[in-house]
């Protein structure tokens, strides 16, 4: 979170985060994800997850790019690319 704060300090125009959810408790998680969520509603700040962390990502995002060593697998809405992960 401190790492966060500090790359909003000065509100960006683009956000990029490398696995921000590794690691963290299911209440931290729910709270940095309400972090980036205001930050991408309210101010209007562009966000690019790298996270594998499916159910995070599914919650959080509006448009999900799945990558498999480079390639594209799958690209829409998590909706659209739910089915991924799944058995």
């Amino acid at each position: 979170m401190v790492e966060l704060a500090r790359a909003v300090a000065d509100p960006p125009r683009v956000l990029l985060l490398d696995e921000p959810a590794s690691g963290l408790p299911a209440p931290e998680r729910e709270q940095l994800a309400a972090v980036v969520r205001r930050l991408a509603e309210e101010e209007g700040c562009a966000v690019l997850l790298v996270e594998h962390d499916v159910a995070f990502v599914m919650d959080l995002c509006t448009r999900v790019v799945v990558l498999d060593l480079g390639a594209v697998l799958a690209e829409g809405t998590p909706a659209e690319v739910a089915y991924l992960g799944t058995s």
